[in-house]
């Protein structure tokens, strides 16, 4: 008689084990006419940081809230101010300048509370400072915010929220200072840098976890195979437009005009579109999701969001046929 076997679980995912560092994992053994029978050693992974902070990725209840300040976002001056916040003349997002001001200053202000001697003074001037440049902070944090994708958003919005009671407890702490209140003034900084230290540990979520900032494409300039690589007829991209190929597996973007054909990487470096899919205005490639605008002769970023231009490719056209190579392999 053959007894039946029931099928086998999937093993949970493997985890360090103490200081054996050894690999546990859940073990199933046959048992006669018992089936799969568990072995319940080993503990359970705790859940980290960043994967409690998906959950919030995942709240619909915050689209309401991000739907209004979406409407926030939308009265911000367009053109060069509005790429001067992303942060397109600095070469990455200028959020990422300006938190330290209020951040730095406001972790002064703290370190001098609990050290020794007379700093009452330069403690209060310095939450006044963290106050002053919390604006321009905020209003770049805005700009970026407004063109990242839905998940971000819902992290953004606590992030924001997180950061703003910190401001206020921070604004707290220099009435309370001002009116004579010191160990008041002092404890309302502490607990705003402890709400300012987990919103910035929700935006280093959307920054690093999420790469939102981060440039998208960079990853292909280190795929991407030396050496000439053929992308077909030159006939089969249009004439005064653009169209998109692969070079193994790499996006590309051809652009052609009446006396020129150039090449450039198929990936926004912003949130990482399909290039391929956008449009050619005025010699340059637009984004088809955020309207980023490159230069089409040598990737260069015009406008944002976007904030990292793209690479080009080295071109060639022999017997009608398009040859590309990465312009870092000549020589």
């Amino acid at each position: 008689m053959v007894s039946r076997i029931s099928p086998l679980p999937r093993p949970s995912c493997t985890h360090r084990n103490g200081d054996h560092g050894k690999r546990v994992v859940k073990a199933w053994v046959r048992s006669g006419s018992s089936g799969v029978v568990p072995d319940r050693s080993g503990s359970r992974p705790t859940m980290r940081f960043g994967e409690r902070v998906r959950k919030i990725e995942r709240e619909d209840r915050l689209d309401p809230l991000i739907s209004r300040v979406k409407k926030i976002a939308e009265r911000l001056p367009t053109g060069t101010v509005r790429d001067v916040l992303h942060g397109v003349q600095f070469g990455h997002p200028l959020h990422s300048i300006m938190v330290h001001l209020p951040i730095g200053t406001w972790t002064s202000a703290v370190l001098l509370d609990l050290l020794p001697g007379k700093n009452e003074r330069s403690a209060h001037t310095l939450v006044n400072i963290g106050l002053l440049a919390t604006l321009p902070a905020a209003v770049s944090g805005l700009a970026d915010w407004s063109q990242q994708h839905e998940r971000q958003q819902r992290v953004g919005v606590v992030h924001a929220m997180s950061n703003g009671m910190g401001a206020l407890l921070f604004g707290a702490s220099s009435l309370a200072r001002a009116n004579g209140h010191k160990s008041w003034g002092k404890a309302l900084a502490l607990a705003g840098m402890g709400t300012v230290g987990f919103g910035g540990a929700l935006g280093g979520h959307i920054t690093y976890y999420r790469a939102g900032g981060a440039n998208r494409a960079d990853h292909f300039i280190d795929v991407l195979p030396e050496g000439w690589h053929d992308l077909g007829p030159l006939d089969h991209y249009p004439q005064e437009g653009m169209g998109g190929g692969d070079v193994d597996g790499v996006p590309v973007v051809v652009t052609r005009t009446e006396d020129t054909v150039s090449v450039l990487l198929g990936s926004c470096p912003h949130m990482g579109a399909p290039l391929s899919e956008g449009e050619l205005v005025q010699g340059c490639v637009r984004c088809p999701w955020h309207g980023s605008e490159f230069r089409a002769d040598d990737g260069t970023v015009v406008h944002g969001p976007a904030t990292a231009s793209l690479e080009s490719l080295e071109t060639s056209i022999v017997d009608g046929r398009l040859w590309v190579r990465p312009r870092m392999s000549v020589g």
